[in-house]
């Protein structure tokens, strides 16, 4: 596919973000914002999710219990609403570490940005989201039922609509001629749009898809994951200066994160929920509970937090397929990937 006959590879989303950001912009992201303590007060940390979901549980488990504090770090958090904007404040220089998709660091690998992202450390083993059917299927569900359907998206070029592609061409499905994929609907306003009656199918995360079961407004009927399989989803990424200039910042993270992954692989469902309820206020134990049974059984969370070549290159595979990136374009694993801090992760 040609950059010709794909808006998406004619103007991408991180070409705009980049133009916008301008280069005085994007030179405060070489200064870094955390400077080496000569005391033993912690280090404070602009930390972005990409959006608010029980697929985080991890980080969620590492700032409740501590974790975080006791590696002598003060984290400060904000949802960014979008893989696109938390690459934004990365290169801006507005935030330290970011929780975004390991695709936005190929893109600005690909582009002319003077500040590179790296992945230092990977939470999500694959994709969380969740197909939802607004009506409960009379029988067993089959991918070919989305033929002739519009089917609620993600942002084009994203991981959402990445691996989503992937599971309908896994299943005969062709994502650009046999259905419609609406993806102009921002994070915020998704749920909204589909209670307003926008579209037959959507992919949601945890909690918004159990709500949604439980209000019987959805049923999910297939796991994104499940049918791409394991494939790194989100990783935590900060700026190639960032790491040079803070490394004991960077590894203190990742330690923090291994000992919640550790935590998170055992403990049972009913105390995470609890570790975790002040992030979901508007949810209800049972319901935090069975968001995190359903994820646990998909094998969501990772365990070992390391980024392996075989991610980053099937990840490559996915994109290309997808027609947002092109095949010559591909990167190379170590053009985004550090695995420094992961071989000396001490829980």
């Amino acid at each position: 596919m040609s950059p010709a006959s794909n808006p998406s590879l004619r103007s991408p989303w991180w070409s705009r973000v980049l133009h916008r950001l301008g280069a005085a912009v994007l030179g405060l992201g070489l200064a870094g914002t955390v400077a080496a303590q000569s005391t033993p007060a912690p280090t404070k940390v602009r930390y972005e999710e990409v959006v608010r979901s029980v697929l985080y549980l991890p980080t969620y488990v590492a700032l409740s219990q501590g974790y975080f504090r006791e590696a002598g770090l003060e984290v400060s958090m904000k949802t960014s609403q979008g893989t696109d904007k938390g690459m934004s404040a990365l290169l801006s220089g507005s935030a330290d570490i970011v929780l975004i998709g390991p695709e936005a660091s190929i893109y600005v690998a690909n582009s002319e940005s003077p500040v590179k992202p790296k992945i230092f450390s990977g939470l999500t083993a694959t994709d969380g989201f969740l197909l939802v059917a607004r009506e409960k299927p009379a029988t067993r569900f089959e991918w070919s039922q989305l033929k002739g359907k519009a089917v609620m998206g993600f942002r084009p070029g994203s991981n959402p609509d990445v691996f989503l592609e992937t599971a309908m061409r896994k299943h005969g499905v062709d994502p650009k001629k046999d259905l419609r994929i609406v993806n102009n609907i921002g994070p915020a306003a998704r749920t909204g749009a589909w209670m307003a009656g926008q579209t037959d199918y959507a992919i949601f995360l945890e909690p918004e898809a159990t709500m949604l079961e439980k209000n019987g407004k959805g049923f999910v009927v297939a796991s994104i994951g499940r049918e791409v399989g394991p494939v790194d989803y989100t990783v935590f990424t900060a700026t190639d200066a960032f790491l040079k200039r803070n490394p004991q910042v960077a590894q203190a993270w990742t330690d923090a994160i291994v000992r919640a992954q550790k935590y998170v692989a055992t403990a049972p469902a009913a105390d995470l929920a609890r570790h975790i309820a002040e992030f979901f206020p508007g949810m209800g134990a049972a319901e935090l509970v069975a968001a995190v049974e359903r994820y646990r059984g998909i094998g969501l969370w990772k365990t070992n937090p390391t980024v392996e070549r075989f991610a980053i290159d099937t990840l490559q595979d996915m994109l290309v397929a997808s027609g947002v990136l092109e095949a010559g374009k591909r990167v190379k694993y170590e053009q985004v990937v550090v695995t420094d801090f992961t071989a000396k992760a001490r829980p």
